[in-house]
């Protein structure tokens, strides 16, 4: 396969060797004890939660220059994709959440897929819910300050309702005839919308009997194969809840709940408020599960627990309170669906105080917007041009930004988008310089490349480019350099220059090959490409 370097260290009385064939010296320097604290981590949590210590003999790790998926669960030496465990001095929060998260991943599948596995491949998304479900609460525990709720809900929902909210969504559990389309059962449904149905379902039993099911289900079918019904009937075994009804909703269909509400008011003072879903397909199905909603005031926030198990439920705690000046649905970012949003809100999104609400609103907000209720791409578009200076958390300035690049690009026309351009750019632009957070001054100024159509901006990121001086506070690496490579040539901006010499400035050999491979694809030359 290649020279590959041996690297092996002990952590946690395990002793671990790791594969690579990394050149800059100083990723590793920065990546190394990390990947490998994080796997000692990952492994000490799974043997913690399942009570199960670690059930092969060892366990090894491999850094593949180039690969298909993030990581490979192979027992004895699990595959990753090196991009994204070399991490360098300009790597965001969410590139290293993102690489916490890939090393749990593929720990927590020693024990979910390896040491159990699906009895065929209908359950292959068992194996992945429950890396991701394990990988979540790993990445809690890796990193400080990560902010679990909040990560949660920007990286799985979105992704879900990508799939979900489409007439060709598919479930989570689907039928395989063949072998050979097994691939056609991974996707966003599987990686994420399972873990919000798995979130819903530990709400739904409590936190200590889910993970006693999990138990028990681990060591009744260890060094074996199962299925989702025999971990359904277990889990049933330990709740009241129907499980059954609950599982054909959630597991075996697909879609997403559209909510409505009713507020009744005199005096000012709320008489009744309910709320209200349906299939968004219209066909007639019910998806029982809790979420928040936040009445939002001048002076103060009150938030009210909901338990969605019927068709419409009355919020008995909100009867006689003052009618609020606005209401955000799905609070704290558990509630799966089409949620209602209030106009209001657009002016109010950046004045909420928490964090994991304002990303609620977002993707309540691109939602709505997607689905044609209310509000309006331009008016998005608009809210996010205003509010982008004033967003404090990382996570959600990445939320917003890729929200707006969506809109630019997809949602304005041409002509306008001509149009708007040189003052978005300029907006993006003085945000960056405004910001004093390094990374997020890397995330805007991505942003700004992302959307660069005027010629002062694109000559603007040729300059640095070609001097590699970026703005001041934000840092750019090779790999950084050579993505503004690209950006620049797929604009057929001095194309053959610009690669021949990026070409030369890339010391890792592998990284050299893989710009080789895409120059072609990037050529001037309509025959070339």
């Amino acid at each position: 396969a290649g020279r590959f370097e041996r690297v092996t260290k002990e952590e946690n009385n395990r002793t671990m060797s790791f594969l690579h064939r990394e050149t800059d010296t100083s990723k590793i320097r920065l990546s190394m004890d990390t990947i490998f604290r994080i796997q000692a981590d990952a492994l000490a949590f799974m043997k913690d939660y399942t009570q199960i210590p670690f059930p092969f003999k060892k366990f090894d790790f491999v850094a593949i220059p180039d690969f298909q998926y993030g990581g490979m669960e192979h027992v004895g030496a699990i595959l990753y994709k090196a991009s994204s465990l070399f991490l360098d001095s300009g790597a965001t929060q969410d590139q290293k959440i993102a690489r916490a998260n890939v090393l749990a991943h593929e720990t927590a599948h020693m024990w979910f897929g390896d040491m159990v596995t699906m009895r065929w491949f209908n359950d292959v998304w068992m194996k992945e819910v429950f890396a991701n479900f394990m990988a979540d609460k790993i990445s809690q525990l890796s990193l400080a300050d990560n902010k679990y709720d909040l990560k949660f809900l920007v990286d799985h929902f979105p992704a879900a309702y990508s799939i979900d909210r489409t007439a060709g969504a598919n479930p989570i559990r689907q039928p395989l005839n063949n072998l050979q389309d097994a691939g056609s059962l991974y996707g966003n449904i599987i990686y994420h919308k399972a873990p919000v149905m798995m979130q819903q379902l530990e709400k739904l039993m409590g936190k200590d009997p889910f993970r006693d099911g999990l138990r028990e289900y681990l060591k009744k079918y260890a060094y074996s194969n199962a299925s989702w019904p025999d971990l359904i009937k277990i889990l049933d075994a330990r709740t009241p809840a129907d499980l059954q009804k609950w599982n054909e909703v959630w597991v075996n269909s697909p879609g997403r709940p559209l909510f409505e509400y009713l507020l009744k008011s005199a005096n000012n003072k709320i008489s009744s408020f309910i709320i209200s879903q349906k299939a968004e397909d219209n066909s007639g199905r019910i998806w029982p599960q809790f979420f928040k909603v936040a009445f939002l005031y001048p002076t103060h926030t009150e938030e009210f627990d909901i338990d969605m198990t019927q068709p419409k439920t009355m919020v008995k705690a909100a009867t006689g309170k003052a009618v609020p000046s606005c209401i955000l649905f799905n609070a704290s970012g558990e509630g799966y669906g089409l949620f209602p949003i209030d106009t209001t809100l657009l002016s109010k999104v950046s004045g909420l105080k928490d964090s994991v609400m304002r990303a609620a609103a977002y993707i309540n907000l691109y939602e709505n917007m997607l689905s044609g209720r209310v509000i309006s791409p331009q008016q998005l578009l608009n809210t996010y041009r205003h509010i982008l200076a004033d967003e404090t958390e990382e996570l959600n300035v990445r939320l917003i930004c890729g929200q707006l690049s969506n809109l630019f690009w997809q949602f304005t026309a041409p002509p306008n988008r001509v149009a708007l351009a040189p003052t978005l750019e300029k907006e993006l632009w003085q945000a960056m310089l405004q910001e004093t957070s390094r990374n997020k001054k890397k995330i805007l100024f991505k942003t700004y490349q992302s959307i660069a159509l005027s010629k002062a901006a694109v000559d603007t990121l040729y300059t640095i480019w070609q001097k590699q001086q970026p703005p001041a506070g934000v840092v750019l690496t090779e790999d950084d350099y050579t993505s503004l490579a690209l950006a620049l040539a797929v604009r057929d901006y001095k194309n053959n220059e610009i690669l021949n010499q990026q070409l030369l400035r890339i010391q890792n050999p592998d990284r050299k090959k893989r710009l080789q491979y895409m120059m072609p694809a990037l050529s001037s030359d309509v025959h070339t490409r």
